[in-house]
């Protein structure tokens, strides 16, 4: 008898390191390697869509407070820090109130002069290169055909992408005054630019504001199907964007 309830204890006492072993190693990954976010807003559309869940490298640009959980960095600036690339699609702080994640497109680097003309994206004086593709069609409630044009736009450095104009060349945001990207900042827009509130309308993104870069989509739900609805889970999820990489 003493011999079983010394086993039962014995294997008690492993489940519980190996339940202890895995949210360390869950921790130390979230916190220093990949961290899961989920998408709330169409402001990424169509590269990111409401209902796309993604893994972000946090180690791409370095550390800050903001890298760690609730933001209890005890270290100002970066450590190990990197720039981000032009173009790259990040997660950072969202600068005016240091409280909420925001993922958009980082367009321009410290230094960089930014304006939206007509529509059309200028860096340094420079229009970027922006070509017409098929329009987004898309039903409403109602059944009326709804078409939103979209461009393939290539920035200076090759990096190309597709970009939505939800009220063509004429929204609130496609005249603005000319930026200049102070040292150690970014600008940073969204890929549905008449639906982003973005870097035209609270300024610059700090370099100790960036999070990670996003790297690939794990799961994707079109929002239809509810969590005590799990009859409708599968046809709810899009598996054809699982595993796609966020370019």
């Amino acid at each position: 008898m003493a011999k079983d309830r010394n086993k039962k204890t014995g294997g008690t006492m492993e489940t519980v390191r190996t339940i202890i072993y895995a949210l360390l190693i869950a921790g130390v990954v979230r916190t220093f390697l990949f961290q899961p976010f989920n998408i709330p807003s169409g402001s990424m559309i169509p590269t990111l869509l409401i209902g796309d869940y993604l893994f972000v490298s946090k180690f791409s640009y370095g550390y800050s407070r903001f890298s760690l959980p609730l933001g209890l960095g005890f270290f100002e600036g970066r450590i190990f820090g990197s720039a981000p690339d032009r173009g790259d699609v990040a997660v950072f702080r969202h600068p005016p109130t240091n409280r909420e994640d925001f993922i958009k497109r980082i367009v321009g680097m410290p230094g960089d002069r930014i304006q939206m003309a007509g529509g059309r994206l200028n860096i340094n004086g420079q229009e970027v290169l922006r070509r017409r593709i098929d329009d987004h069609i898309s039903r409403d409630r109602g059944g009326q055909v709804r078409r939103v044009p979209q461009y393939e736009e290539t920035l200076p450095n090759g990096r190309t992408y597709i970009i939505r104009e939800s009220f063509g060349d004429r929204g609130p945001s496609d005249n603005t005054r000319e930026f200049v990207v102070p040292a150690g900042n970014y600008f940073a827009m969204g890929d549905n630019r008449d639906d982003s509130n973005d870097s035209r309308g609270w300024g610059f993104v700090p370099a100790d504001n960036l999070i990670g870069r996003a790297e690939i989509l794990f799961f994707s739900t079109d929002g239809t199907a509810g969590w005590l609805q799990p009859w409708r889970w599968i046809q709810a999820t899009r598996f054809n964007r699982i595993f796609d990489s966020v370019d």
